[in-house]
């Protein structure tokens, strides 16, 4: 089991980081809420890891701290949520947010998360509850970062975001509306670009 990994953040495209740790680079998958929070290009990390062995492929995840990665660990323990979903989940909200749509039994909440229908978030609601000791943490103690990215033209923010917002399973013509109604005023980065769409998706 690989627990974390400390490095130079070598690359990073949505959801997928490259960390070189002595001369060795690791492909991690990570949610866009770790993903928002990472320091520039070269800076050393310390990101916190969950290794999955499969028959075709080796997988690593990396996330920015314990709450989030607990959480991802009892997620792919329910019946029907793999990583993929379970890293989808966790870029559609963070934990605190997932927290509080679990314990209020949000199911309109959790059915505006790519790849959850009715059923799926009927489960998870159900059998998150039943877990609540292995999850759950305050809400009130949880805390969002700020990217530290520098600024990008917008053309470019755009391409890269909407590919994010595909790859995690939305549409392309949601992504691309959703994009549209941004005030890129208050954008500076791809990484908040995707926060805030996703935000605007998750009220709709």
């Amino acid at each position: 089991m690989i627990s974390y990994l400390v490095g130079n953040l070598v690359e990073k495209s949505t959801p997928w980081l490259v960390i070189e740790v002595n001369g060795v680079g690791y492909d991690v998958q990570a949610s866009l809420n770790t993903f928002t929070d990472l320091p520039a290009l070269g800076a050393e990390i310390k990101l916190l890891t969950h290794f999955i062995v499969r028959e075709d492929a080796q997988l690593l995840y990396g996330f920015a701290d314990v709450s989030e990665r607990q959480l991802f660990r009892t997620l792919i323990k329910i019946n029907g949520v793999g990583a993929k979903l379970a890293l989808a989940i966790l870029s559609g909200m963070d934990a605190a947010a997932f927290s509080d749509c679990i314990i209020a039994a949000d199911v309109a909440s959790l059915t505006r998360l790519p790849g959850v229908g009715k059923k799926t978030a009927e489960r998870l609601i159900v059998e998150m509850k039943d877990r609540i000791h292995e999850w759950h943490i305050d809400s009130q103690a949880a805390s969002a970062g700020d990217s530290t990215s520098g600024y990008l033209s917008q053309s470019v923010i755009l391409a890269e975001a909407e590919t994010a917002l595909i790859a995690l399973g939305y549409k392309p013509i949601e992504a691309s509306k959703s994009l549209a109604r941004l005030d890129f005023s208050l954008i500076d980065s791809s990484e908040s670009a995707i926060r805030a769409a996703l935000k605007t998706m998750l009220k709709r």
